[in-house]
């Protein structure tokens, strides 16, 4: 029997799963984080069953190998789902108690100086009671479907998208437009989300083929490179960002480089 103040037990089929990709893909750690958003000492946290990792990392790792992500991704979800859950702390009596250590979310991130209490259930249903009455009566008053969606508040904002890709958010669903450069075989588009405050890169192929996505602001750089076989892949990670202005969307397509913003000049490579 596990003691109570023992690890629980790595989840190995996954981590077995991403270790069997990686070697698919011939990279080292060190490569793998040139190629994806995390660094080496993530990598060899989530090779390791040493973290769980995010979803867009196991996404990017199944791309890099040229395997479907659809299977690794059930062993994700399946180890996600079985994570075992912090119990609530009792709310001390009498004199205040001192700060417990920073303790990480399930994202990675510090929780704050002191562990939260989870929300009460009946708060929690009225406040989805609520998001659902806003949603009906947009809807009874004609609103479109842009507008609908304005109501779904995303799942992360700012620093909690970094590296997260659109798609796998509600990012996407307000995303604008706000520069854009075409080549003969393809599209650079400069994504941005006000909900989120996030900008990524977006390109429209046209034929399979090879490509890498990036966004910069400064020194700030995330890519993400597809296979020719794979159609899917159109974006690269998300940065954050209050504004688009500043931000750089990049694509090499061919051995061809575009890049494209409203504070940068489309034809400097990246």
């Amino acid at each position: 029997m596990r003691q109570p103040h023992e690890a629980a037990p790595s989840p190995v089929p996954l981590a077995a799963t991403l270790r069997e990709l990686r070697g698919r893909t011939g990279l080292s750690l060190a490569a793998l984080a040139t190629r994806t958003p995390y660094s080496k000492s993530a990598w060899h946290r989530y090779l390791s069953g040493a973290k769980h990792p995010p979803r867009s990392a196991v996404e990017a790792l199944a791309r890099l190998a040229g395997a479907d992500p659809a299977p690794v991704l059930a062993l994700w979800e399946a180890a996600r789902d079985a994570a075992p859950t912090v119990p609530a702390v009792p709310v001390p009596r009498g004199p205040a108690a001192p700060d417990a250590p920073d303790t990480p979310t399930r994202s990675g991130r510090p929780a704050g100086g002191r562990r939260r209490l989870p929300l009460l259930p009946t708060l929690t249903l009225l406040t989805a009671l609520a998001a659902v009455a806003a949603a009906l009566a947009a809807s009874s008053r004609g609103a479109s479907p842009g507008t609908r969606a304005a109501f779904t508040s995303p799942r992360c904002q700012g620093r909690s998208c970094q590296g997260e890709l659109p798609g796998a958010s509600a990012c996407a669903r307000d995303a604008q437009t706000r520069s854009a450069v075409s080549d003969a075989t393809y599209t650079v588009r400069l994504r941005w989300s006000p909900s989120c405050h996030t900008a990524w890169s977006q390109v429209g192929v046209r034929g399979a083929v090879a490509r890498e996505i990036s966004v910069r602001t400064g020194e700030d750089v995330l890519t993400a490179a597809y296979s020719a076989g794979d159609s899917g892949g159109d974006t690269s990670p998300m940065l954050a960002a209050s504004s688009p202005r500043g931000v750089e969307a990049c694509a090499e397509v061919n051995g061809e480089v575009a890049c494209t913003g409203l504070d940068a000049d489309a034809g400097r490579e990246p």
